[in-house]
This record gives structure tokens, sequence and C-alpha cells, in this order.
């Protein structure tokens, strides 16, 4: 394989991907469009559907603008586009989810993140374009950039540091797939070397637990005093977070991966 062209690589993800693999990437810049490379991983996106409520259009130019920007300099058939997409895509209500399911999006983040992997299919298979597409589940691990919003369980790991009570939509009981950033990255690398061109991969572990019991995993962990608060779920997450979410990985174990970070060592080194 060629370097890669990684855009979005000061993200979460892409920045963790690049300090694992800094001999195989190419870092574009934030305004730059035009690959440096044949083979491009492509990360730059919103990250909550809790946009809309400020910003009706922000998931739009950043999904799918910057997107469409981007393709206009993909017109050459040695191109190989691996998308970073999200298990959101799925729908309101996620349980083994494969690859091959009905897409109902729900949200202006999921919704856009669909609308982007059909561009590119679509582009692709009018340019001759080769395409991947990995549709991710919930992400963890050391992020700075924790808010209500985006990573949600580092943010609840930080009130939990400072024992503030913690609310939980369902008392908890929805499903959770939380896979560290590092195997996420991982997986990532697997499927860009070893995924069939024009198909679609799942990155999580297949292990889904209640979010009420990895929260406390991280609670002992932390000797925290915090306490589990049952809050009814607000209309907005109602209307667009999905309430389980978990994904099929039978696709992804085929080429071999297997994480290396069990939730519980994962969740022991964020809390240390």
């Amino acid at each position: 394989m060629n370097k890669l062209s990684v855009y979005g690589s000061t993200g979460f993800i892409g920045g963790t991907f690049c300090s694992l693999f800094p001999e195989d990437v190419i870092k574009i810049p934030r305004e730059q469009r035009h690959p440096e490379s044949d083979d491009i991983l492509y990360l730059i996106s919103t990250t909550t559907n809790h946009n809309m409520l400020t910003d009706l259009s922000i998931d739009v130019d950043v999904n799918l603008g910057v997107l469409c920007e981007t393709l206009e300099h993909c017109k050459n058939n040695d191109i190989t586009f691996n998308y970073v997409s999200t298990g959101f895509v799925y729908g309101a209500d996620i349980i083994d989810a494969k690859e091959t399911d009905y897409c109902d999006t729900v949200g202006f983040y999921s919704i856009t993140k669909r609308a982007a992997e059909q561009l590119i299919v679509s582009f692709c298979q009018v340019n001759d374009v080769k395409y991947r597409i990995m549709r991710i589940a919930n992400v963890y691990g050391n992020d700075p950039t924790v808010s209500i919003k985006k990573n949600v369980l580092g943010f609840l790991k930080n009130r939990m540091m400072d024992n503030l009570p913690i609310n939980l939509y369902d008392n908890g009981e929805p499903l959770r797939d939380y896979m560290h950033v590092i195997d996420v990255c991982r997986a990532i690398d697997t499927v860009v070397n070893m995924g069939e061109v024009n198909s679609i991969y799942n990155i999580a572990t297949g292990n889904p637990l209640p979010f009420r019991s990895i929260l406390q995993k991280i609670k002992d962990n932390l000797g925290s005093q915090s306490k589990f608060v049952p809050t009814e779920m607000p209309r907005f997450n109602q209307l667009t977070i999905p309430k389980n979410f978990s994904l099929n990985v039978d696709k992804l174990k085929s080429l071999g991966f297997q994480p290396i970070i069990s939730l519980d060592e994962g969740l022991k080194a964020l809390c240390s």
C-alpha cells in the first residue's frame, strides 16, 4: 500500500491513527482538498446530532460540502477512498446491526453521514474509483475534547472524579459497544490494508454492555461517591439518539482482527 493521505488528522481518531502509523501517513492540511497519494483515509466530520439545535447547516456544510470539494480532486481510477462513517446510520434502535441491514437514519449528523456514504458510492461508481466505508461504534480513550455532546463516557468520568451525580436515561439499561481508540485505529488499518474494496465494514468489539454497567466500572476504578439518578430522556434525545447501539463484527473478524485492549483494561487506564 502507498502512503495514506489522511484528511482529519488532528481529530481524536485521526490524530491517534497518525501517531500509531507515522510512517504510513501524509497529513493533509485542514484547508487542502487535493490528496498527496492514491490511497485516502477520510475522517473530516462533525461529531454530534446536537448541532441541529444551534446551526442547521453545519452538518451539511462539513459532512457533505467539504466531502464534495475533496471528491472533485479524486477523479483518478487509481484512487481508493477509505471513508470513516458511523454506526449511527443504522437508525433509532441498533442491535447487532449488519453491514447489509437497512439504514433508517435519524438526526442531522447521522443523516448527513449516511448521505455522504451514498454520495461516495455514486461518485466512485461513475468515476471508476474504489472505496471502502467503515462504520464505527462508540469510541473512548484520552480525548481532551470530551463534552456532554461528544465522547459522553469521558465527560461522565470527569463528573465522577468530582463525585457529582450521574443522570441515567432508561436507568442506563440501553446497550453500548465501547472500543478503545487504539483498537479502532488498528481496525481501520486492517480494513484499509486487507478489506475488500467497494465494501462496508463495521468497527466495534461486538460485545455490548448496558451503559450503566460500563459506568459502574468507571465508578469502581475511581472509588467515586457519585450517585446514579434515573432521569427521563429529553424529547430531542428520543428522536435523534439511538436507544441501543451494537454492531455485528463478523465481517471485521473475517480479516483476522481482534481487539488488544479489553474494556476493563481501557477503563482502568482512562481512570488513572
